[in-house]
């Protein structure tokens, strides 16, 4: 007898692909987003137009990804070209949505691409929330050099909120435990990088980090505990670190110009949720030699 949670069951198929398809959906409504919330615009009103002329856009002309090459990147009414960091958020969250579906397992306990697998199908949505904020807040970071207080603050009250109807998130099957943990994640996190924070910006005598990363760390660890906040700070230290220098090398930047650190944050914070319980396992056994 197949399982309903088997990947030959039909149903998985159609999961599979409801998640991409839901992913891309999702990453076009995150492009109003990353435009308006910056602006202090609605999100919601009024509806999709062009930034250029302001002309309204029709439906058939707003399916995430294939309008997009259908248009050639260009509004249909006024020719402008549109950037292509629309089609790319919806290609990013389409996959990132996937792969959270693809932890998913009941039957074999191994997963696609090395994903750490897991059994609790509402962790899924909560994947994806977390997908939705920190592709949001780095698109944000990127173009404005600010982590949205809708993400940080927000998060951390969303981490928090999951850890109640979702225990397992923490790896707990009560609701007590579990919220505790994302507690002490939340203040880990930010406590943390606030640290950091205030020591750069004694020993440099000026701002060293935003505070909205400070807040974003927060997020994070309400998320995934004080083990996601060691491993997502130091691989974001080790990415930033690599970009800047090369940034540096390559002239495009000089010491001390200031770089958005929440993409790094949020980089990282995704490898631990696919992956890093996993890397942070191997990596403790190569510490204590075993």
């Amino acid at each position: 007898m197949i399982s309903i949670f088997s990947e030959e069951f039909p149903w998985y198929l159609f999961f599979t692909i409801l998640s991409v398809a839901w992913g891309a959906s999702l990453g076009s409504f995150l492009n109003v987003c990353i435009y308006r919330i910056p602006l202090d615009l609605s999100v919601v009103m009024p509806g999709s137009h062009c930034p250029s002329c302001k002309k309204p856009i029709a439906w058939y002309q707003n399916i995430p990804i294939f309008a997009y090459l259908f248009l050639r990147g260009k509004c249909a009414r006024c020719g402008v070209r549109i950037s292509p960091r629309y089609v790319l958020v919806e290609l990013l969250v389409a996959l990132l949505f996937l792969l959270a579906w693809l932890k998913f397992d009941l039957v074999t306990g191994a997963r696609p691409l090395g994903l750490v697998p897991i059994t609790d199908f509402w962790l899924v949505p909560v994947y994806w929330l977390v997908v939705m904020g920190l592709v949001l807040g780095t698109f944000v970071d990127f173009e404005h050099m600010i982590i949205p207080d809708r993400v940080t603050l927000g998060g951390i009250a969303c981490g928090l909120a999951a850890s109640i109807l979702v225990p397992s998130l923490h790896g707990q099957s009560e609701i007590l435990p579990s919220l505790i943990r994302s507690a002490i994640g939340a203040g880990a996190g930010f406590g943390l990088l606030w640290g950091v924070a205030t020591l750069g910006e004694f020993i440099f005598k000026k701002e060293a980090m935003g505070f909205g990363d400070v807040k974003l760390m927060g997020a994070i660890g309400a998320f995934f505990g004080w083990e996601g906040i060691l491993f997502t700070v130091m691989v974001s230290s080790l990415a930033g670190s690599i970009v800047g220098i090369s940034c540096i090398l390559m002239g495009k930047k000089e010491m001390g110009s200031r770089l958005p650190f929440g993409p790094y944050l949020s980089l990282a914070a995704l490898l631990w949720m696919y992956w890093g319980s996993e890397w942070w396992g191997l990596y403790v056994r190569y510490l204590v030699g075993s």
